[in-house]
């Protein structure tokens, strides 16, 4: 026992050394963990931000498709109104041009029988229809 006690001057610092080594290797850890710990919390919260932004920039894609959509579909409904209302227009026309056709034919008719003149031939315009109507 006496020899590790002689010893003690050069053990001292040398258990000294190792023990500012063995500190500075726990502070070294603590460090190089606390900064791991930080980037990977940077990084969480930069992906984090990257999906809201790509969330959000999804959002305001979906509402300008939705209200494209809904003026599209209005803009359709006008227009379906508005053939609807040309269609019944053109329904109208053609039931007064027939209308008009068979009123011309019993006028034309009736002048044959009252006159003993011939009965003038239609003007082009109406030739086409009358003649039309007859088959």
């Amino acid at each position: 026992m006496e020899w590790l006690t002689s010893l003690a001057p050069v053990l001292s610092p040398i258990f000294g050394m190792f023990g500012v080594l063995g500190g500075g290797l726990l502070v070294y850890r603590q460090t190089k963990h606390k900064t791991d710990a930080d980037a990977h919390t940077a990084e969480g919260t930069t992906y984090v931000a990257a999906v809201q932004t790509v969330t959000n920039g999804f959002t305001q894609l979906l509402e300008q498709q939705r209200e494209t959509n809904a003026a599209t579909l209005e803009r359709l409904a006008t227009v379906e109104s508005r053939v609807e209302r040309l269609e019944e227009e053109q329904r109208q026309w053609q039931r007064w041009k027939a209308a008009a056709v068979d009123y011309i034919r019993y006028l034309r008719g009736l002048l044959a029988h009252a006159s003993a003149e011939p009965v003038p031939e239609p003007p082009v315009e109406l030739a086409e229809d009358l003649a039309a109507r007859r088959s």
